[in-house]
């Protein structure tokens, strides 16, 4: 069931999972260590036959398995022609060494090929090289991209050279209808794409023929089938590089809807929620052993490109793993790159509204890396009102350059799929998947399918069980850390604060047990004392967990030993059990969070290679999930110490402590507005999904009671001190 918590042993395994996936690649990247030569095609015997060669660069690398196969069937399925074809993921032309590589590639090519060159300095270094080429060149796609880069196009006498300038009527015509109708329009202009090439084929001018050209290519660009890109490339043969017909045999292309409902075990693409839902409940969920009538429903934003390209294996793993769980799947996608239309066509108007929704592309859910609209986002999010992960796709990497990677993610990557999706209100940055260093195909990420499955049916089952079954962790921290201030925070009375929240909490159905009336009785019946340091007697012990017990339910115990020696340990022990410092009250359970460790330098953990928590640490969080049961957990004030623990800055790994510590649990964060960078540590490194509280007003205080007083006393000695008769007097008032 989707509320399963994981055993031991497979938790385990996930662990390892990371360490049995290989990949390979050469060292020609600069920030990836994929190299180009992993994707030339050469044909092995050209035997009397034309060759041409074709030179392409893409934003990701699902294109590049199409590609290479649709070269290959050229040269293996061709009497007169044969190719050789070259392809430069974008991040890769920041190496010199590459660029250079590139420069010479295109300086032999008959036709280059671009798309989704939207990041600014390398956008340029393609102009840079192809722009002087162009005119030598048989012909040049250009596919969405920057406008200087979309001006390089040249199919024939099609060109859109005044692409972005005032005299563009077109262009002006584009951006005003765009302006009117939105995501609409780029619906109307994907229509348009379909059927001008129909009509543009009976009209007598070369310019309307070329222009067909464009769009037919850009039709079979977007089909992104490895069959599709076969007849582009000898499309473009046949009518730009060469004089005489190569071949007779170029197919039609084959496109799947603009806008669909899609499944891996579906007959085809719905384009309408009711009928997939009718087939997914009738065939399907039969088929896992799910009940429709009340399994929850994980929505799934999909990037169409990779079901084109029929590069869908981390799409359909996720899937499994969801179904696997006991729950419903609805993925959905676009043919442009505005992902709020699908998301208001088919879950919110669908009948089954998700219980919970993840965004694969790993982009901004309004404009994708290109141009965000993220007033548009916040719009249709708040209008769907589910939890909205976005989870990422390694695009920069390979797997094992992510794995040794201290970082984590690279920086672009951080800026396009992290940052902005979290403008949208996206949540969970966690990677899933990426590609394969040769081929190019997006390969699954075991340990990380799981996490994302585990946790957005965590997030979908907090909305589907009944609020007095539900089970809610609330940690509060010492801030300063390790300054004996337990149950404190900045700028937040926090046993008021968690008072105020449980009073609600059990006006709303939430099983409180015997709570405190007071504030300060709640702080009485957790602290005893309230100048209580972490780990002192005066604390209250809700549970104490035996070594035996902790090293069955804690995966990773083991290897804390080597910092702080064999469990129990010093901190949060009695020298036989690990102790759980908190109260429970029925379902709602108030912990005290453990200390990093570190007396005197609680940072230490965050930038040391080496360190680890605590077992008192792990055990903590070990109770709050495989103990006590905890749907969410609940932090109250900024700020934590599990938001620090030692792994990657960015795109956690399995091994990384916060994502182990928090594993699958939802983290709900009541964090001080006035600090938003600790705050996307937060969110970023332990999932936290973070609610901003104002910081109260302050004014001077001034001086009271005595300390005024003495206060004019000084003032005073300061302007007699050298007069002899007064100035001794009012040392000795002093």
């Amino acid at each position: 069931l989707g509320s399963r918590v994981p055993s031991v042993s497979s938790l385990r395994m996930a662990i390892s999972d990371e360490a049995q996936i290989s990949t390979s690649g050469g060292a020609g990247g600069f920030f990836t260590g994929s190299n180009p030569e992993d994707r030339r095609v050469q044909p092995e015997n050209a035997n009397g036959r034309k060759k041409f060669k074709v030179v392409y660069v893409v934003l990701e690398s699902q294109y590049q398995s199409s590609m290479t196969i649709a070269s290959k069937r050229i040269n293996a399925g061709q009497d007169n022609v044969c190719i050789e074809s070259v392809g430069y993921l974008l991040e890769e032309l920041r190496n010199p060494e590459t660029f250079e590589a590139f420069k010479k590639d295109v300086a032999e090519a008959n036709m280059f090929i671009g798309s989704l060159i939207f990041v600014q300095e390398l956008a340029e270094k393609v102009v840079e090289v192809v722009q002087p080429l162009r005119e030598k060149l048989d012909a040049v796609l250009i596919f969405p991209s920057m406008p200087d880069v979309m001006r390089l196009n040249k199919v024939g006498s099609f060109t859109m050279a005044q692409m972005g300038q005032s005299k563009s009527v077109i262009g002006e015509f584009m951006k005003k209808k765009r302006q009117e109708n939105g995501a609409s329009f780029e619906g109307s202009m994907l229509k348009l794409l379909r059927t001008l090439p129909k009509v543009l084929k009976y009209l007598p001018s070369d310019k309307a023929q070329d222009a067909r050209s464009f769009m037919m290519s850009f039709q079979y660009w977007l089909g992104g089938s490895p069959e599709n890109l076969e007849s582009l490339l000898l499309m473009m043969a046949n009518t730009y590089i060469y004089e005489d017909t190569v071949t007779d045999e170029i197919a039609a292309p084959v496109l799947l809807p603009d806008l669909g409902v899609w499944h891996p075990l579906a007959p085809r693409v719905f384009e309408d929620a009711e009928e997939y839902n009718q087939w997914y409940n009738t065939e399907q969920a039969p088929l896992v052993g799910i009940d429709p009538k009340t399994a929850p429903t994980v929505g799934v934003i999909l990037q169409k490109s990779h079901v084109n390209t029929n590069d869908e294996c981390h799409y359909t793993s996720l899937i499994q793993e969801i179904e696997a769980r006991g729950a419903r799947v609805m993925c959905v996608y676009t043919g442009t790159l505005d992902f709020s239309v699908p998301v208001d066509n088919f879950f919110r108007k669908s009948g089954v509204v998700p219980d919970s929704v993840i965004n694969l592309t790993g982009f901004a859910l309004v404009g994708g890396p290109a141009s965000q609209d993220h007033d548009k986002a916040v719009k249709t999010l708040a209008a769907l009102n589910r939890p909205y992960i976005c989870a990422v796709p390694l695009v920069f990497q390979s797997f094992e350059e992510w794995k040794s990677s201290e970082l984590g993610l690279h920086p672009i990557q951080v800026a396009l799929q992290v940052s902005l999706p979290e403008i949208d209100g996206a949540i969970e940055p966690i990677i899933y998947g990426g590609r394969d260093g040769v081929t190019g195909r997006t390969v699954p990420l075991p340990d990380r399918i799981n996490l994302v499955a585990d946790r957005a049916l965590k997030w979908a089952n907090l909305r589907i069980k009944a609020n007095k079954d539900k089970r809610l962790a609330i940690s509060i921290f010492s801030f300063p850390p390790d300054k004996g201030n337990v149950g404190t925070a900045a700028y937040l009375d926090v046993f008021g604060s968690i008072h105020a929240v449980g009073k609600e909490l059990k006006r709303q159905g939430y099983d409180l047990g015997n709570f405190p009336n007071t504030a300060d009785g709640l702080m009485d019946t957790i602290l005893n004392d309230k100048e209580a340091r972490v780990g002192s007697p005066y604390l209250n012990v809700e549970h104490r967990m035996t070594v035996d017990e902790y090293s069955q339910m804690c995966p990773y115990s083991e290897e804390l030993i080597e910092n702080w020696g064999p469990a129990p340990g010093q901190l949060n022990s009695d020298g036989q059990n690990l102790l759980v410092y908190g109260k429970r009250f029925g379902n709602v359970f108030i912990g005290v969070q453990p200390s990093f460790g570190y007396e005197g330098d609680p940072m230490r953990l965050l930038f040391s290679k080496s360190a680890s928590p605590h077992h008192g640490f792990a055990a903590y969080h070990t109770y709050l999930e495989r103990v006590f049961g905890a749907d969410a957990v609940l932090h109250f004030g900024t700020h934590g110490s599990l938001e620090f623990m030692p792994g990657k800055q960015v795109g956690m790994s399995g091994s990384c402590y916060p994502d182990r510590l928090i594993n699958s649990m939802p983290n709900l964060y009541y964090y001080a507005a006035n600090n938003p960078s600790e705050a996307t540590i937060a969110k970023r490194r332990s999932y936290a999904a973070t609610i901003s509280y104002l910081t109260p007003p302050a004014e001077n205080a001034g001086l009271y009671k005595g300390l005024k007083e003495l206060g004019e006393l000084v003032s005073s000695y300061k302007g007699l001190r050298e007069n002899s008769a007064r100035g001794p007097s009012i040392v000795n008032s002093i």
